[in-house]
Order: C-alpha cells, then sequence, then structure tokens
C-alpha cells in the first residue's frame, strides 16, 4: 500500500523557521527529494509563518522553495513533524490528508508536558525570578520531566490516532506507536540520512587519542557518576562548539558515550561512528534495537551504577586494542554510509509502489 499522489497534488512539509539541527535540515531533506527524485510538487511550510528570510543559510544548499498558505484539498498532503507545536497545525485543516513524522518518541510526550503550565509549576515559578534576577534559568526544567515522567505510560491523545498517516524514523517509533493502538497499514518506516558532506570526512585514525566524547545533554547525571569514578579517563562535553569544533573532537577521541534517553534514532552516534569513534550507549528508547543503532551487544550496556565498573572496563579496552575494537564498527558504518539510498527507497516505497 502507499499513498495516492495526484499530478496536481502538493506536499506541505511544516519546519521551524531559522533552525538549525538534525530535524530541521531533514525536513528540508524530504522536499528536495520530493521534488528533484519523486518529482512531487512539495514545498516547506515555515512556522512561524511570514517570515521574510526563514531558509537558515546552511539550508540553502537543498535550495526547495516555501508557501505560506496551505490549499485544504484532499488531494494534498501536510507533514508536520511531532512536537504538539507542529502537531497542532493539523487541527485548523478539515479536507487535507495528514501526517505526522516520528523523529522522536519522547519529544512528542515531552513538548506535551512542557505546554501543560499546571506541571511543574513550582519549578517554573522558581526560573521566573531566576531569570529576573540573574539572567538565565536555574533549573532545568527537561531534564527534570525526563527524570520523574515514564513516557511509556502516558497515553497518546486519541485524535493522533485517528490521522492519517504516520511516518516512523525508527523502530523504537514505529513499535511503540503499534502499542498505542495504530494500525499498522497506516505506519510508513521513512529514517534519514546524515548530510553527504558529513559522509566524506576523512579522519587519520592514527590521530586518535585516549579520548571518550559525550553529550551533556544526554544521560547527564549518570555520565557525572562515571566521570567521578573514572578519575583516570579523559572525557570531554560536547558542549558550546561550533559544527566544525564537533567533528574535530570527535575525529580525536577513540570512544563516543551516550546514556541518555535515544528519542529516536540519533545523529550523534552514527557522526561519532563514521569519525572513526567506537560507541557505547545504554539500552534505552532506540538504542535497544538493532536496526537503529547498529553496534553489537556488548558495547550496549544499562546505565545502573552497578555497571560502571564494566563501562569503564569496556573503556580501557577500547583504549588499549583500539585498531580492533574498531573494526567492531565496520557494519555500523556501512549501514550509514548506505542511509541516503535507503532513504530514497523509503520515500518510492511510500508514494509509488
Amino acid at each position: 500500500m502507499s499513498i495516492q499522489i495526484q499530478e496536481d497534488s502538493i506536499i506541505y512539509v511544516v519546519a521551524p523557521a531559522n533552525d538549525v539541527s538534525g530535524g530541521p535540515e531533514l525536513l528540508h531533506q524530504l522536499v528536495f527529494h520530493l521534488r528533484k527524485d519523486l518529482k512531487i510538487n512539495s514545498y516547506l511550510y515555515y512556522v512561524p509563518v511570514n517570515e521574510i528570510s526563514p531558509t537558515p543559510f546552511e539550508y540553502e544548499q537543498y535550495n526547495v522553495p516555501f508557501i505560506n498558505e496551505i490549499e485544504d484539498e484532499e488531494k494534498n498532503l501536510l507533514i508536520v513533524p511531532e512536537i504538539k507545536e507542529y502537531v497542532d497545525i493539523l487541527k485548523k485543516y478539515v479536507n487535507i490528508r495528514k501526517c505526522i513524522w516520528w523523529l522522536s518518541i519522547d519529544r512528542f510526550y515531552l513538548s506535551l508536558v512542557i505546554s501543560d503550565k499546571k506541571k511543574f509549576f513550582f519549578q517554573r515559578l522558581i526560573n521566573k525570578i531566576s531569570r529576573i534576577f540573574f539572567g538565565k534559568q536555574f533549573i532545568d526544567i527537561e531534564t527534570e520531566i525526563y527524570r520523574k515522567i515514564n513516557f511509556k505510560v502516558l497515553e497518546c491523545p486519541e485524535w493522533i490516532k485517528n490521522i492519517d498517516f504516520h511516518f516512523v524514523q525508527s523502530c523504537y517509533a514505529f513499535h511503540h506507536l503499534l502499542n498505542k493502538g495504530i494500525p499498522k497499514n497506516k505506519i510508513f518506516y521513512l529514517s534519514d540520512y546524515l548530510n553527504k558532506n558529513f559522509l566524506k570526512i576523512h579522519t587519520n585514525l592514527s590521530q586518535k587519542q585516549n579520548i571518550v566524547a559525550y553529550n551533556p545533554k544526554k544521560g547527564y547525571a549518570f555520565t557525572q557518576q562515571l566521570v567521578k569514578q573514572a578519575k583516570n579517563i579523559t572525557f570531554i562535553p560536547i558542549i558550546n562548539m561550533d559544527r566544525q569544533q564537533v567533528i574535530m573532537t570527535l575525529q580525536k577521541a577513540k570512544i563516543y558515550i551516550d546514556f541518555g534517553n535515544h528519542p529516536g534514532k540519533d545523529r550523534l552516534p552514527r557522526e561519532a561512528a563514521i569519525l572513526g569513534c567506537c560507541v557505547i550507549t545504554d539500552k534505552k528508547g532506540s538504542a535497544a534495537f538493532y536496526e537503529d543503532v547498529s553496534i553489537p551487544d556488548k558495547y550496549k550496556i544499562e546505565d545502573k551504577e552497578e555497571n560502571i565498573p564494566e563501562i569503564i572496563e569496556k573503556i580501557n579496552e577500547c583504549f588499549e586494542n583500539f585498531e580492533e575494537k574498531y573494526k567492531d564498527f565496520k557494519s555500523y558504518r556501512e549501514i550509514i554510509l548506505r542511509e541516503p539510498q535507503k532513504f530514497l527507497e523509503d520515500l518510492k516505497n511510500i508514494f509509488i509502489n
């Protein structure tokens, strides 16, 4: 089964204006391939609307047009990313066919909780006072939400289940939607790929150092426990870096660790692997699925305090036998390199076959 597109159909893809990150780039890539490879009349619809220059400089390479009005007709298709702000746009239209692209799962529920002003009222009040007197927030509410709320037990709003189509970027999202009662015939797999220019970067493995890189925005509390117990290991947080600095850090590190929630098929672990890092993760979210994080199971260790000695041992193994351990990620790197072609195949399965 495929989504029927007529010659005069239009596909609209909602994207945040002037936002540079993995999700927005993927939305630009989608419109690019719909127009170039499938010859389907497609446009970006930026939010907020009517910004003079909504396309980030970094994405001008895709040369995709945008439009400020949506024709609410059944022959057309409206695709939105899974964040509540964009999903709510679907409610404004009656006739057009509607689709949610689940680039993550956790971010959807996180956006639902954040939008409820009654939740975390005390923390919000502290942040408001802190911004007035100190110019910054005192509490990371997102971290608080992840710590206190189990997204798996939250109910998916009923109207979401009645949306015409759902694209999933990960097997984690596919199984989650099935478990929430969304029919299998409404779900289409459409993952993503790393920027093709990035995939061409060459890394000199002989320049690798005994360094562990990590994203402090992911699994911060557990990673800090690990850092404290592994005093003889150098950890470098990927924070306050521009794009080139991130690349250079991953090129010199032997290991990248990610003990976060893995809300979708995250990019940083894939980028780290392409730049020659061994990758160690937990087993949360998409990391629980080999199809999403295609590394040997021995490099997936649950983020429990009693497992810290095992993680430290694994890190030292990678340091001491890097050339051998690097080979363990050959299959992962090959899968990542094939993702641009797989993306096109997925698109054709959705709209042509």
